[in-house]
């Protein structure tokens, strides 16, 4: 069964490495912890019209965090580093 593009891909990642990646036309977006590579470049392509070369993921694991006496760790979630083709590009900003 095909996943909806929006439910795959959750939200773009807007850090300083992340935007100096973008200059290589690499995109970091937050997926969804169940989709495989595959859903991930069909959900980028449907949602930003763009032609997908590689998709690199990675599960980013919780930090412990602490507040005041209680200890407890951050969410688990997936990560996906996207490489377009030569001369595309996504408006992330716009």
């Amino acid at each position: 069964m095909q996943k909806d593009p929006r439910e795959v891909i959750i939200r773009p990642i807007i850090t300083e490495h992340s935007y100096d990646m973008m200059e290589q036309n690499k995109y970091t977006f937050e997926v969804a912890k169940t989709a495989n590579k595959v859903e991930i470049r069909q959900a980028i392509e449907a949602i930003f019209g763009v032609k997908v070369t590689k998709v690199n993921t990675l599960n980013v694991k919780p930090k412990p965090k602490r507040v005041r006496y209680r200890k407890g760790y951050t969410r688990t979630w997936k990560k996906a580093m996207v490489t377009l083709a030569e001369g595309e590009t996504i408006e992330i900003f716009g």
